[in-house]
């Protein structure tokens, strides 16, 4: 042990630089991991500090028992609620509170109501339990609390007024006393405020539980009855604990997993390097152990100091990505905003982060050193000039990468045959294992070489060499596109799987929705529209009892308007309903049956039937058909205009229903670009330490190439050009590998697979770009370090 410690500080001190350059990759892949456990701090920090908090004078909570589910309203009509009468058996024993939630319109700038109702918490004033970032509890009856979301997203603060809207839609002010810690999902806004004011806004709010003050838990059990349960109160009800690490922590061990493979190239490509001392080590009586030892302990010390560097770049790598997430509109879907996670972590972070890093540090090296140890010790009297191993392994690699190859493609047929079932998706999975173990790790020094040749035929000189620098180290140049060729290729598939379902829903909602729709956000009744221009036909839905009512003749011609076909039939008396309803013959309600007479879309009624001549309801719902050319958005602005006293009137347009669709999809796509770009930010790390070593073995080349004229700028390029050329293998053969998996799982799902448009080849081929611009910025140190080889030290070197 004594021998290899002092083999190991002897390399160390000799030449640092090599003996710390494989841990590169793990600096990055521990900043990732560190960067996803500080951020998922914050963030589970602040969604944590926002959750409501029960009182501590509330002595035991009521809620219903759970129910087993059912489809009849007869029964679901019949269970056990949270009333009036509960609450009078429950004040018998102490102070029964209800936790009640109601609905409200929050109304904008302009005093009209949004899409996204709030949802507003009632709150006894000395009962407060949400917690406050800033200002105090609303007080009286004309103050509320908002979350910290909205208060963000319309620049409000304690002492603002802004507009509510009340139960019978008339707007009226109140005051912004407080912002809450907590804040809205997805941009739906949250509200506190007092019994009072929730009475103005809401007479009918959801009682969620019931607290009472006072008595014992039997007591409160007898008085609420079987079918309630009485329970303590739990003061982190509401918290989310550790959940949100498992969202990012995926994302940072796979970012570690390619920082590994990363790792065990570069430590391959080192112990190459010291192939004649190795050798002549073994020739003075050198026992393999030793060496092997040698050779891990400087993996274990490298690991840790690679450790501690990625422990002091995940507090900035966290605080980045936390500001990325506001940018593009990520933070909202976790109701948090302006997250601020530490820039130093925790001591305890920091050894996790050591203590990872030595750990796969040294599983990276075991098998490179092992196979430096076997060297020869003849190999000291020549050069390892490339490598081209022997025949025997050549075969065996053959063979193997045929087999795996074969069994991806018998897979491939395997879940084809296996269509619509469970067993396709899975067949797929293993497939796509099977064939990157095939085609780019085994049969790696075979495949990136061949792909580099198609790239240099479109090169000048500068590629040329590159190619020819590819297919001298072929097993180098395939441990490192490897890892750039499985990041690429998730990025791929699941761009493409969300690209695919994004034209899929944009297509469902352009052949099956209204061009417009007329509702009150709050679902009251409609007042008298005025007629618009630009309308081709419109149709009043009025309230009926579990379906709609309206006029046959407007119904029709709506329909017609719509171009769909399926009412001619509809009259008086007779049914519409949709088309998962088909089976049915007739329609019950309010005493009454309606015999059915057609079917048609389900998104255009919203999924009710509709029955014909029962106008006696309330109008609901107004389903407008616009003339060709008639811009949707100028619709709304003009109906909105013509109904000032009605801000609650919302006019929903299918182009909202895309846009929405779109949205969705947008932030799921820059989500998977984010987070799996951290993957492809640690492979590109290994076509920079590729190129270092690559320099190092070829400083007599390169200095010859000074001698015969090539200019400082010349040798940068050629440099340059190997990183382009190993970051397009990895992007391309992933992009291709991916691509064609997302495919095919759609195939095997049943779903008819759509080409993905714009919305994803965009992102892969600013992504593509981007991947080319880090193997740039990863390739000008070694680049910067061949222009300044002299030719007279280069072509004397040993």
């Amino acid at each position: 042990m004594s021998t290899s410690l002092r083999l190991g500080v002897a390399e160390f001190r000799a030449r640092p630089g090599r003996a710390l350059l494989p841990g590169v990759a793990l600096v990055v892949g521990v900043a990732c991991l560190l960067a996803a456990l500080v951020l998922s701090d914050a963030l589970t920090r602040s969604v944590d500090e926002g959750a409501p908090l029960t009182p501590s004078s509330v002595g035991h909570v009521v809620q219903v028992k759970p129910q087993p589910y059912s489809d009849d309203p007869a029964v679901r009509a019949a269970r056990p609620r949270l009333d009036d009468a509960l609450l009078t058996r429950l004040s018998a024993v102490g102070r029964a509170v209800p936790v009640q939630t109601a609905q409200a319109d929050l109304l904008d700038s302009t005093g009209r109501a949004g899409q996204k109702r709030a949802d507003v918490h009632v709150q006894q004033p000395d009962l407060a339990h949400w917690p406050l970032e800033s200002g105090r509890q609303p007080a009286a009856g004309g103050e509320i609390a908002v979350d910290k979301l909205t208060a963000y997203d319309r620049g409000l603060k304690p002492g603002d007024r802004v507009s509510l809207a009340a139960a019978d839609g008339e707007p009226f002010e109140v005051t912004v006393s407080g912002v809450l810690k907590k804040g809205g999902i997805d941009s739906y806004p949250v509200l506190v405020a007092g019994p009072d004011l929730v009475r103005k806004i809401d007479p009918e709010p959801v009682t969620d539980k019931v607290w009472v003050l006072g008595g014992t838990r039997a007591e409160v059990q007898a008085a609420a009855g079987d079918a309630y349960g009485a329970w303590d109160p739990d003061p982190d009800a509401g918290k989310v604990g550790n959940d949100l690490k498992f969202f990012l922590l995926p994302f940072s061990v796979l970012a570690l997993a390619t920082a590994v493979f990363v790792a065990a190239a570069t430590f391959r490509a080192v112990y190459a390097q010291r192939q004649r001392q190795t050798a002549l080590l073994r020739c003075i009586g050198a026992q393999r152990g030793p060496l092997v030892r040698r050779s891990l302990l400087e993996a274990l010390v490298t690991g840790a100091v690679a450790g501690i560097g990625g422990a002091l770049l995940g507090g900035p790598m966290a605080w980045l990505l936390a500001r990325t997430f506001d940018v593009t509109g990520i933070s909202a879907l976790f109701g948090a905003v302006e997250l601020s996670p530490d820039l130093l972590p925790s001591l305890g972070y920091v050894v996790l982060g050591v203590c990872v890093s030595a750990v796969l540090s040294v599983v990276a090296a075991v098998r490179p050193a092992l196979n430096a140890a076997r060297v020869s010790p003849l190999a000291a009297l020549r050069d390892a000039d490339s490598e081209m191993p022997t025949r025997s392994v050549r075969r065996l690699r053959l063979v193997f990468g045929l087999l795996f190859t074969g069994g991806a493609v018998l897979l491939v047929l395997l879940a084809m045959a296996a269509r619509r079932s469970a067993a396709g998706p899975l067949a797929i999975t293993f497939s796509a294992i099977a064939a990157v173990t095939g085609l780019f790790w085994i049969l790696g020094p075979v495949t990136v070489p061949f792909i580099a040749r198609l790239f240099g035929k479109i090169g000048g000189t500068q590629w040329k060499l590159a190619g020819a620098e590819v297919r001298r180290m072929p097993q180098r140049s395939a441990s490192v596109a490897l890892p750039l060729l499985l990041a690429s290729s998730m990025v791929t598939f699941f761009l493409v799987l969300l690209g695919t379902a994004q034209e899929m829903t944009t297509t469902l909602a352009n052949e099956e929705r209204p061009d417009a729709t007329v509702v009150d956000a709050g679902d009251r009744p409609l007042p008298p529209i005025p007629a618009q221009d630009g309308v081709a036909a419109s149709v009043l839905l009025h309230e009926a009892e579990h379906a709609a009512g309206a006029e046959p003749e407007d119904f029709k011609n709506w329909l017609k308007a719509q171009n769909v076909a399926g009412a001619e039939r509809f009259a008086e008396g007779t049914a519409i309903v949709p088309d998962h309803l088909s089976d049915e013959k007739f329609v019950d309600s309010g005493g009454k049956r309606y015999e059915i007479v057609g079917t048609v879309p389900g998104t255009l009624t919203g999924f009710q039937p509709v029955l014909g001549g029962v106008t006696s309801g309330p109008a609901v719902k107004m389903l407008v058909a616009l003339d060709q050319g008639t811009d949707p958005a100028t619709f709304r602005t003009r109906l909105q205009a013509a109904l000032p006293a009605n801000p609650t009137v919302v006019v929903e347009t299918d182009a909202d229903e895309r846009a929405e669709a779109e949205r969705i999809m947008h932030l799921g796509t820059v989500l998977m670009m984010v987070l799996l770009g951290l993957s492809v930010a640690v492979a590109v790390t290994g076509i920079g330490t590729a190129l270092t070593i690559s320099v190092q073995e070829r400083r007599k080349e390169l200095a010859l190439r000074r001698a015969l004229g090539v200019t400082q700028g010349g040798l940068q390029g050629g440099v340059i050009a190997e990183a382009v050329m190993l970051a397009l293998v990895g992007v391309i053969g992933g992009g291709v590998l991916g691509y064609g998996y997302a495919a095919l799982a759609v195939f095997v799902t049943g779903i008819p697979f759509v080409l993905p448009g714009a919305g994803v080849a965009l992102p892969l081929v600013i992504g593509a770009v981007g991947v080319v611009a880090l193997a740039v910025v990863a390739a000008f140190g070694p680049s910067r370090g061949a222009a300044r080889i002299r030719p007279a030290a280069g072509l004397a070197s040993g």
